[in-house]
């Protein structure tokens, strides 16, 4: 993170996980640009380990939406955005859909489950929700696992801002799991050295409660 002799940063660098759509952060973009600041923003998007990673290794200064908890690293800070449900769905036309009653985890191991693959470059990757032995998908992003899933290619859970729709439209099914998952804590986390005035702004409105409302709502947080 480069800073002028203003004190303002001439770009920060804001990853955004998986688990939020990037489209509910651009309110707050928008009034960035219309305090008349004139640092550049710089959208990245990352998944699993990959936003600790992001920070870890100097490709973001803040990060929206980090699931799990923070690395043992030095430089970074963080607080908890919310909790971030996710539901566990399959096609109509996949086995499981017929299954009768809760799903145990060794009826779910004999099934592939669709996952999104950790972009981690240097920390260790992370999983979330994979028996072992379970045969995978992996997909590049959220979007890609939600039609995977629709085409029948594997089982996993989504975010209810993603699953509710598919569901609506009868292209996907909610199922019950015997050994419920707790809902994974999600952060916002930045580096705290040299905290710029553009990064400190971006703090200080992610302070406010209609804005988080706004973030958490779209990620299922509130549900």
């Amino acid at each position: 993170m480069q800073r002028i002799a203003t004190g303002w940063e001439a770009e920060l660098r804001i990853a955004v996980d998986m688990i939020i759509p990037v489209e509910r952060l651009y309110p707050l973009i928008e009034g960035f640009y219309a305090a008349g600041h004139s640092t550049r923003i710089r959208l990245l998007s990352e998944a699993l380990g990959g936003s600790w990673d992001a920070l870890a290794t100097g490709r973001a200064d803040l990060v929206i939406g980090a699931a799990g908890d923070m690395p043992a690293r030095g430089g970074m800070m963080s607080r908890l955005l919310g909790p971030a449900p996710m539901i566990f769905v399959v096609a109509p036309t996949h086995p499981l859909a017929s299954y009768p009653g809760p799903i145990p985890n060794s009826e779910l191991r004999r099934h592939r489950a669709v996952v999104i693959a950790d972009t981690s470059r240097e920390l260790g990757a992370r999983t979330i929700g994979l028996l072992d032995g379970q045969d995978t998908l992996r997909v590049p992003d959220m979007r890609a696992k939600a039609s995977a899933q629709v085409a029948g290619l594997g089982v996993g859970h989504l975010p209810h801002w993603l699953a509710d729709q598919e569901i609506a439209a009868g292209r996907l099914i909610e199922l019950k799991l015997a050994e419920s998952r707790q809902a994974m804590p999600c952060h916002i986390a930045w580096r705290s050295r040299q905290i710029g005035k553009a990064l400190n702004w971006f703090l200080g409105e992610l302070e406010n409660k209609t804005n988080i409302a706004a973030i958490t709502a779209s990620s299922g947080a509130t549900r």
